[in-house]
């Protein structure tokens, strides 16, 4: 019986230490940080069109200003439709601004000439009209005679009106509708030809905003189609912290608080601003599960860190509870 009490002793020990595990782990233990990552939206910079990769003006790792040049797509094809495109403006321009104009002063000699040829013609018509009518009248010729006469100087009057009148238009302009459809080609033309430049500005993009760049898909020489991307940026202000909030204590984030979190190689605690809290909850994701938080309903939380240029995505943070204090 006696060496019986010492076994009873232990046992007992044990199931009272089991059941302050139970008590702190399993029901009332709350883990004293949060378990979180680093997230980061990348920007994927691409062409429009197809080409080579002329240049690359960065690396994998270095960091790229607002503005700053990433690469180049072998221009030599976009900068010849850029230039057969103003070229057809310059001529669809020049063709609008020709039919407002009247005809050259070349071209109106031409109808001076013709008007004085027929001014010609008619001076001799009238005159042999008035030399044989007296003679008609006479009986010296046939009533006939002077019918001819008569047609000869009306045909050479109405050539005359004819030439005044052709030289008289060929002074204006071309019609108003013809006017408009030379306008709108001149338009069309300005389209294509904006169209052309900005295709030829996308061969090189410029970074959208001061980021690291990620990954380079494609090297110099390397050929990339349309719209691939040849490179990806991840932005200093699209670098988050995703972090899961027991159900309990979840109304006491809001977006505007402030947390801090830890993370391996950060020196000592960081500061991140909530900018966003799940509005639906969620069993803990498996990656977290532990004996301590299995089943339990947590919502997501988003934070931006103060200083996010040495986070990298994928890096685990233990972000300290705002209930920490109670």
């Amino acid at each position: 019986m006696r060496r019986i009490r010492p076994v009873a002793g232990i046992v007992a020990v044990l199931a009272l230490a089991a059941l302050l595990v139970w008590g702190l782990v399993l029901r009332g233990g709350e883990p004293r940080t949060l378990s979180g990552y680093v997230e980061g939206d990348l920007i994927y910079l691409a062409a429009p069109v197809p080409g080579a990769v002329e240049a690359l003006y960065v690396r994998e790792g270095e960091r790229v200003a607002a503005g700053g040049r990433t690469f180049l797509i072998d221009p030599q094809v976009s900068q010849a439709q850029a230039e057969s495109a103003a070229a057809a403006l310059a001529a669809a321009e020049a063709r609008a601004e020709d039919l407002r104009k009247g005809q050259r002063a070349q071209e109106q000699a031409v109808y001076d000439a013709q008007l004085a040829a027929a001014e010609a013609q008619l001076r001799q018509a009238e005159a042999s009209y008035n030399r044989i009518a007296p003679l008609v009248a006479r009986g010296i010729y046939a009533p006939a005679r002077l019918d001819q006469e008569r047609a000869a100087r009306d045909t050479a009057r109405a050539q005359v009106e004819t030439v005044r009148r052709q030289r008289a238009v060929g002074a204006l302009s071309a019609r108003a509708d013809a006017i408009r459809a030379a306008d709108q080609q001149a338009a069309q033309a300005r389209g294509g030809l904006s169209g052309a430049e900005a295709v030829l500005r996308t061969l090189s993009p410029r970074a959208p905003t001061g980021a690291r760049v990620q990954q380079v898909f494609f090297r110099q020489g390397e050929w990339a189609q349309a719209n691939q991307p040849v490179l990806a940026l991840l932005p200093d202000s699209r670098i988050k912290l995703r972090f899961f909030v027991p159900e309990r204590t979840v109304n006491l984030y809001r977006p505007g608080g402030t947390v801090r979190f830890g993370c391996d190689g950060c020196s000592g605690l960081r500061t991140a601003r909530i900018s966003w809290v799940s509005a639906t909850a969620e069993f803990t994701p498996p990656v977290l599960y532990s004996r301590g938080s299995r089943d339990r309903l947590v919502f997501m939380v988003a934070a931006t860190p103060e200083d996010p240029t040495s986070l990298n995505p994928g890096l685990p943070v233990d972000v300290v509870p705002l209930d920490d204090a109670r």
